[in-house]
């Protein structure tokens, strides 16, 4: 298995296994779906990839991931995720390993694909107030020369605070809006998914000594 595959399986797994966690946010606030969901298309992906041969680049497993998801998350988050993955694949296609300044294209693209595909932005109570600090720490990182890994920390940290930062504003996009000032003191949910999944490449990237 490739290294960017076993990433990506790590990923999925610490999804699923806040399968109940990230519904129990959600039933505070939305749907009570999207643990439930981000489940079922993260272990879509499982299968999915886990066949695949070595020498795919990560462009094309990644395209596999985003279709995979597009194809099996319900709700909102299937076609978010899945767009981000998708524009991230553009960046990484033909490559097997992944840079600190990739990783930052890589994530940008991913950044603006959910801006473009849900209308949102930062402050609407969304998975973007996790991605989008976490990729200005991880930004900042790659300006001053640090590693990968050390991004990745600055980025887990900024995204951790983003998911804070969620309890004390109104929701005005998805489901969570129709509660106005009732959803503040509520996590969202997508931004919790979205510090999961990256605190769990920096827990990979931590295992194979800080290097993807």
């Amino acid at each position: 298995m490739s290294k960017h595959v076993a990433a990506i399986i790590a990923i999925a797994q610490a999804v699923i296994n806040n399968k109940e966690y990230l519904t129990e946010l959600d039933r505070e606030i939305g749907d009570a779906d999207h643990g439930i969901n981000m489940a079922k298309g993260f272990a879509a992906v499982i299968s999915k990839i886990s066949s695949l041969e070595e020498d795919k680049d990560v462009g094309f497993v990644l395209k596999t991931v985003a279709m995979t998801l597009i194809s099996s998350v319900g709700g909102a988050s299937g076609p978010l995720y899945g767009t981000a993955i998708l524009r991230a694949a553009v960046p990484a296609a033909g490559k097997f390993e992944i840079d600190s300044l990739t990783a930052q294209a890589m994530w940008e693209a991913a950044v603006t694909g959910i801006k473009e595909r849900g209308k949102a932005s930062r402050g609407e109570k969304t998975m973007l107030d996790a991605l989008e600090p976490a990729l200005e720490a991880f930004s900042e990182g790659v300006k001053t020369d640090k590693t990968i890994f050390e991004c990745l920390k600055l980025a887990s940290t900024a995204a951790q605070y983003g998911v804070e930062y969620t309890k004390t504003i109104a929701a005005s996009k998805g489901r969570a809006s129709y509660l106005g000032d009732r959803s503040i003191g509520h996590q969202d949910p997508g931004a919790t998914s979205s510090f999961i999944m990256i605190t769990a490449l920096l827990d990979f990237c931590r295992s194979q000594a800080g290097s993807v």
